[in-house]
């Protein structure tokens, strides 16, 4: 099973949805940097469950322990081990998925894969499973913030058919998607939003939604031609985020109703260096940052644990009709708001730091004959 991500700036993330813990190790970290606890739990914080009526009631305080690779504050530049407890699991809530195979969970593609799958919660196809990636994502976050000033926002810019308009990429921060528990920076579509989540609940249903996310001075010159584009490593890794089926960088799929000419980003001088007109790339060019935002939306699909009854088949193929139990949010969006700023950290963190070593080695003279 491949739970390993990034090439310079690597992480490893660990657990299941109903064991003991979860978390990650993160190889590659620079030595020196600043780093404890307290900077990476406000992340697993936006992230946790029991936030809020809008999420799962799971109660899990989510509190994150350093368990190596920090000493006295600063980084030692060795694999820093990050740890979280699961207080308040309930695997007795899935005995039937031991048999049945939950419609649209991963029961029995886990199956079909290992000839075996976790006998509760889902196991690594759980979204609790991101909390590793949450976790390391705030160490990357950290990096970027000291090293190159570098800002991610994410906010729900829909929620079924509501969607938020006009909310400017330039200037919305935290604290304005933090105003509101769907994480909608603009007050009338979060009112909307909130009720769409409250009605899908109410009749024991669920319902997706798109986050949006900007990352702001990222410098050129980022990602790798050809393979390791700065806009596939995004996809892949907003693709391998549980519950999401659709990702668009700048104008995405709207952009194929431009035609060029409207479509291609002139450039202008800003502020003594190159930048572009408009932004229909979303900050990347030929794979590689242009030097505007980053910005791009991710979709997700309506959590598959619902309340209502469902027509299935065991695994015999013998038909059945499931109840699921369990503690699941009617809407994962306001919660993967976090999951999504973070998984973009790690993608930012990991190419500066291979931009950084090709420099180095662009730059060293060459090696003397022996």
């Amino acid at each position: 099973m491949s739970s390993i991500f990034g090439v310079c700036f690597r992480v490893t993330t660990f657990g299941e949805s109903h064991g003991h813990g979860v978390g990650a190790v993160v190889d590659g970290c620079p030595a020196r940097l600043p780093l404890s606890e307290a900077d990476l739990q406000p992340q697993l914080d936006r992230r946790r469950p029991g936030q809020s009526l809008l999420t799962t009631p799971r109660q899990e305080s989510d509190r994150v322990s350093i368990l190596s690779g920090v000493e006295n504050g600063l980084t030692l530049g060795t694999p820093i081990a990050l740890l979280v407890t699961n207080r308040d699991p309930r695997p007795e809530d899935y005995g039937e998925s031991a048999s049945v195979p939950r419609p649209s969970h991963a029961d029995y593609t886990y199956q079909a894969k290992y000839g075996i799958h976790a006998s509760s919660g889902g196991g690594r196809a759980s979204a609790r499973e991101t909390v590793g990636r949450v976790a390391a994502g705030a160490v990357a976050e950290k990096l970027l913030r000291d090293w190159h000033a570098v800002e991610i926002v994410a906010w729900v810019s829909a929620v079924g058919h509501v969607q938020a308009h006009g909310v400017d990429p330039g200037c919305v921060d935290r604290a304005a998607v933090e105003r509101s528990p769907v994480r909608c920076p603009q007050g009338e579509a979060a009112a909307e939003m909130i009720k769409a989540i409250e009605e899908a609940r109410g009749e024991g249903d669920s319902v997706g939604g798109i986050i949006t996310c900007v990352c702001r001075n990222v410098p050129a010159g980022w990602g790798e031609p050809v393979f390791d584009k700065l806009s596939a490593r995004l996809a892949q890794a907003m693709l391998s985020i549980p519950a999401v089926k659709g990702f668009e960088i700048g104008s995405g799929f709207a952009g194929t109703r431009l035609r060029g000419s409207v479509h291609n980003d002139a450039f202008v001088l800003k502020n003594n260096r190159l930048g572009t007109q408009s932004n229909h790339s979303g900050g990347v060019q030929g794979g590689i940052s242009n030097g505007e935002p980053v910005l791009f939306r991710v979709a997700f699909k309506p959590p598959a644990t619902i309340a209502r009854e469902q027509k299935t088949v065991d695994y015999a193929g013998r038909s059945v009709v499931l109840a699921v139990k369990g503690r699941h949010d009617p809407c994962v969006v306001p919660r993967a708001v976090p999951i999504v700023e973070t998984m973009a950290a790690l993608v930012l963190a990991d190419l500066a730091l291979c931009q950084r070593r090709q420099r180095r080695e662009d730059e060293a003279p060459p090696a003397k004959p022996v």
